[in-house]
């Protein structure tokens, strides 16, 4: 009877413990819950207070805070802005202008009494190197006389690309060439015609003034056939050749002359007693037309 009351206390004793372990377990499952849930709190009422700050510092930026002023102070900035609109009498310091003295240095590539050519008035010769101010800047310029229009001119050095040298005798040779040959006559309209021959004078090459000779030359024919302004480009273009073979072969004007109207099959003696014959026809008809 002994050992089973024993063995009752013991089961007893057993059960008891067992659910204080469960009793434990479960209480310290709560307190931490419990905790977690403080810290939770505790976390966000402090995001609160951090986002709540960072709002009113973007407020205190965005408002302009007013600065107190002096009244003198409120006084000199209004001076300030009538003074703006005001129109000064006197004359106002003007802004300094750096003046440039010099001209930009060029090797000189003609010398003194060589014959050059510029392409809008022909053959000349360079007499002198002459130093020009031209606003406050000194201009190095090559003086050249034309004789045959009796004038002088000027070319800065740092432009003598302008200038050309005379033709060579073999480029002489390969005008007279040039000369002999066939016209080449297009059937456009004269106007446009015209602006090409004058763009090929106004070039200064030597061939191109060759092709306008040839292209613009009657032969045997009489020049009164030939419009007025198509005679002017063509006694241009003549004068200039001419001008430029004479220098390069140093012969006399008539010899030259000669060389060129062999070359374009003319003769002027022809044409010079046609057209005599033609006014003196005309001179005739009118005065019979008088004694009538």
């Amino acid at each position: 009877m002994k050992n089973l009351k024993m063995k009752k206390i013991n089961l007893k004793n057993i059960l008891k413990k067992t659910f204080k372990k469960n009793s434990q377990k479960k209480n310290s499952k709560k307190v931490t819950k419990k905790i977690n849930l403080r810290k939770k709190l505790i976390n966000k009422k402090k995001n609160n207070v951090i986002l709540k700050t960072k709002k009113k510092i973007k407020e205190n930026k965005s408002k302009k805070i007013p600065i107190k002023i002096n009244k003198s102070e409120k006084v000199q900035k209004a001076e300030t802005k009538n003074d703006s609109f005001r129109i000064s009498k006197n004359n106002e310091q003007k802004p300094e202008i750096i003046k440039v003295k010099k001209q930009e240095t060029e090797k000189r590539e003609y010398k003194v009494k060589d014959y050059v050519v510029y392409p809008k008035h022909g053959v000349g010769q360079i007499t002198e190197f002459k130093k020009i101010n031209i606003g406050g800047i000194d201009v190095e310029t090559y003086v050249l006389k034309f004789e045959k229009d009796k004038a002088n001119g000027m070319v800065p050095v740092n432009k003598q690309s302008h200038l050309r040298p005379l033709a060579t005798i073999n480029q002489v040779n390969k005008c007279v060439s040039i000369l002999k040959s066939k016209p080449k006559i297009k059937r456009s309209m004269w106007s446009r015609r015209a602006q090409e021959y004058e763009g090929k004078i106004s070039s200064g090459k030597i061939y191109d003034l060759a092709e306008v000779v040839r292209d613009l030359n009657k032969g045997d024919d009489l020049m009164i056939d030939q419009s007025y302004s198509e005679r002017q480009l063509f006694e241009k273009a003549y004068d200039r050749l001419l001008n430029e073979f004479q220098i390069v072969l140093g012969t006399t004007f008539e010899e030259t002359q000669k060389k060129l109207d062999k070359a374009l099959k003319r003769n002027l003696e022809k044409q010079s007693q046609i057209a005599e014959n033609k006014n003196k026809k005309v001179e005739e008809n009118l005065s019979a037309e008088e004694v009538r």
